[in-house]
């Protein structure tokens, strides 16, 4: 399911492009392995595909202007998307509001949720509005 329905965004263009690897690692791999594995070979599909790709890049997040914490993006591509990846039974509330809150601290338009642990990838498009 696509959070984006009615949106005319620009970047549909690598976001179809990183759902397609996305596809392709969940369908060679299957279901049952780690988070970290699928974050590992996802990261190889996506260069594969030629594109710009950082894993686990850092981000800092600031309170009035102070630093308070970093967090660790799982998967950045093209310093516009951000890939937050997960295996778990079912996506919840928290897993939105954890990429909802990456892309608030990066001031970045669009991340994809990605569950790998499904017969199926599942995966939806997040939109920072």
């Amino acid at each position: 399911m696509d959070e984006m329905v009615g949106i005319d965004y620009k970047e549909d263009a690598l976001t179809d492009l990183i759902i397609k690897c996305i596809i392709k690692v969940h369908k060679t791999l299957g279901p049952g392995f780690l988070e970290n594995i699928y974050r590992k070979a996802l990261f190889i599909e996506l260069r594969n595909n030629n594109l710009e790709v950082e894993n686990e890049k850092e981000i800092k997040i600031f309170y009035d202007n102070e630093e308070i914490g970093i967090h660790r993006l799982d998967i950045l591509v093209g310093n516009k998307v951000i890939v937050e990846l997960k295996t778990v039974e079912s996506l919840h509330k928290s897993h939105y509001a954890q990429i909802r809150s990456y892309l608030k601290a990066t001031n970045l338009t669009i991340g994809i949720l990605v569950n790998f642990a499904g017969d199926k990838a599942d995966f939806r498009r997040i939109i920072n509005v």
